[in-house]
């Protein structure tokens, strides 16, 4: 018996990084996972290595600025399951190459900020209902390490992520007394991000010299096990926070 056992979980950005990592924890730890994302070859893959692992899980293609396919998502897990116990929020979209603020435009800070914390309010808003009605949640969202260190080149996604946190503490008041839990996370480890131009590439080599650790996280080994985590009965006490998973650079109080 894992310490997801029979709950649903949805998890968003399931096709790379830390969304992919999540799914494939979730799933060991006993959840049905109802995987998104935009890539459908990759979730296809993330739902075929959890079946040979014994899991269970489903792949829903997902648009993350198209409110009609983050509805889908959810109403799929219902029709499906008939529940949604759990909702990690990893997914980002308009993921474009980092840029300095001097280049940044309107066009690509709003687009980043609506493939951010708007569609992490629609999947919540989208969830909700169900989670009150059967007075348990926990909601995780996806922030990042990077908004409290402000790495060059990275404002329009720091400025996404930051609102994130924002929206996070703002349920975790709203929404406790229904059962719910949200909390947000701070991942430092290699993704996508830091790997499409050489400023994502420099950044994450500072980012692994800066670390106490010498290094950054990997999203299955170092990041998934805390999600997992939060995502658990266990974490019922938990509510409102922000954890740095990146090997001690950042220490909130």
């Amino acid at each position: 018996m894992g310490i997801l056992q029979d709950r649903v979980a949805i998890v968003t950005g399931a096709s790379s990084g830390a969304g992919y990592g999540t799914a494939r924890r979730f799933a060991e730890e006993g959840a049905i996972v109802v995987a998104s994302a935009r890539r459908k070859e990759r979730l296809n893959a993330l739902v075929s290595e959890i079946a040979a692992g014994g899991g269970k899980a489903i792949a829903v293609e997902c648009d993350l600025f198209k409110e009609e396919d983050i509805d889908k998502v959810v109403q799929t897990a219902i029709s499906e399951f008939g529940k949604v116990d759990i909702l990690a929020n990893i997914g980002q979209g308009a993921l474009d190459k980092p840029c300095f603020l001097d280049e940044l435009t309107v066009q690509v800070a709003l687009e980043t900020y609506m493939g951010g914390p708007i569609q992490s309010l629609l999947f919540m808003q989208k969830c909700f209902p169900y989670m009150k009605e059967r007075k348990y949640g926990r909601i995780i969202n996806c922030g990042s390490q990077s908004t409290l260190s402000g790495l060059p080149g990275f404002g329009g996604y720091e400025m996404a992520k930051g609102a994130i946190q924002a929206l996070t503490r703002n349920a975790s008041q709203e929404w406790a007394k229904y059962g719910i839990t949200t909390n947000v996370f701070l991942p430092a480890h290699w993704s996508d991000a830091f790997k499409n131009s050489p400023q994502g590439i420099a950044a994450g080599n500072a980012a692994a010299e800066a670390s106490p650790m010498g290094r950054l996280g990997q999203p299955y080994e170092d990041v998934s096990p805390m999600v997992a985590f939060l995502a658990s009965e266990a974490a019922g006490y938990i509510n409102g926070q922000t954890i740095a998973i990146d090997g001690g650079v950042q220490l909130i109080a």
